[in-house]
């Protein structure tokens, strides 16, 4: 008897490239783990797949293809994915993100696959009067299931995208660990520190929805001139954040590493880790906090509420208050207990968000969609 043949899944995404954030992070995670849940996985990059994203998908044993799509009006590498989603039989369509939800759920309804999923990563659902009809009109009613990366992402895809609400499925991203061997980070020794200064760290891609203009100026209010701070990562905003360092006098405390990939290991140095973002979806440096055991004060925003629990698992603030930022940042530097068993509530909270486990109930969805379909 002939062996009933695995599901097979296709993740599709625009670019792999270094200053990738962890929406894409995820989905390489994902496809990573699905096989071991019964799955047959590829990965499709609309535009490229650079360093060192080819050599994380090989490591992985994730095979994927790129479409070399150069620009908006580029449509033709569609024809030659929907001849793939023939020619292979594709049964699921994963798109991560605005530009290939819109593109996937076109062409997989277009290739008849079987199964369409669109994947948002957030967004502050401000103008763009376009991009919400394509959510709402397109995406929202000609894809199998809309994935929404926390509660209130659903509720404002519902609400101001007009996304049917039998679409939504709330599905909080995956704790992808960093993979290779890196050797500890001595922080402190790096930066010319004692080792008894005081360390408040974060990393991201700079970029203006982090507000790192609001972290500035909340570090700028903690009374113990003995801390610094730490800003792991590289972006648009760079010059900007260094001229506002500059401008509040908090400069020669201040230090921008630039792109760094030991940040769990920064992590075990710094004290507290802060975040600061406008909005977020499921963000990926909360889960490296938490895995890291190193306490995290950040703005209520996107899925953090649902990941963590103030008071109990971190310090969570308003957004866009630099003034609320800075005492909690203050108080955890002068509470090294307080420090210690927020960081255990929130590590015990991780296990639900390892990525295997959501990888399994990725899964589930699939095998629930693709039974439907029957």
């Amino acid at each position: 008897m002939t062996a009933a043949r695995r599901p097979r899944v296709l993740m599709l995404l625009d670019q792999l490239e270094p200053r990738s954030g962890g929406g894409e992070r995820f989905a390489v995670g994902l496809a990573a783990h699905l096989p071991r849940h019964g799955f047959d996985v590829a990965l499709c990059a609309t535009r490229a797949v650079l360093s060192p994203w080819d050599r994380t998908l090989r490591e992985s044993g994730v095979p994927w293809f790129a479409l070399g799509r150069r620009a908006t009006a580029d449509v033709l590498p569609f024809v030659r994915l929907a001849r793939v989603l023939r020619r292979e039989r594709v049964d699921v369509l994963h798109a991560h993100m605005f530009g290939s939800n819109v593109w996937g759920t076109i062409v997989g309804r277009a290739a008849r696959v079987p199964v369409v999923v669109a994947h948002e990563q957030t967004w502050d659902y401000d103008g763009q009067p376009l991009r919400k009809l394509l959510d709402g009109r397109l995406i929202g009613r000609h894809a199998d299931a809309f994935v929404a990366v926390s509660t209130a992402d659903r509720d404002r895809m519902a609400a101001l995208e007009g996304v049917p609400e039998a679409k939504l499925r709330v599905e909080l991203n995956g704790y992808v660990p960093r993979t290779g061997p890196r050797p500890p980070a001595r922080l402190r020794e790096e930066l010319g520190l004692p080792a008894s200064a005081p360390l408040v760290g974060t990393a991201a891609i700079l970029r203006p929805q982090k507000a790192l203009d609001v972290l500035l100026d909340a570090f700028a209010r903690v009374r113990d001139p003995a801390a610094h701070l730490v800003v792991a990562g590289d972006g648009s905003c760079r010059a900007a954040l260094e001229r506002r360092a500059d401008e509040l006098g908090i400069a020669p405390r201040t230090h921008f590493l630039g792109l760094r990939d030991d940040v769990d290991a920064i992590l075990a140095a710094v004290d507290v880790a802060a975040m600061s973002s406008d909005f977020e979806g499921t963000p990926l440096f909360a889960f490296e906090c938490m895995a890291a055991r190193t306490p995290l004060v950040a703005t209520a925003v996107g899925g953090l509420p649902d990941m963590l629990e103030d008071g109990s698992s971190a310090i969570l603030v308003p957004p866009r208050d630099p003034a609320a930022l800075a005492t909690a940042i203050e108080r955890l530097l002068g509470a090294p207990e307080q420090r210690a068993a927020l960081a255990e509530a929130a590590t015990r909270r991780l296990e639900r968000y390892e990525i295997d486990a959501v990888a399994g109930r990725f899964a589930g969805l699939y095998r629930e969609l693709l039974e439907r379909g029957r």
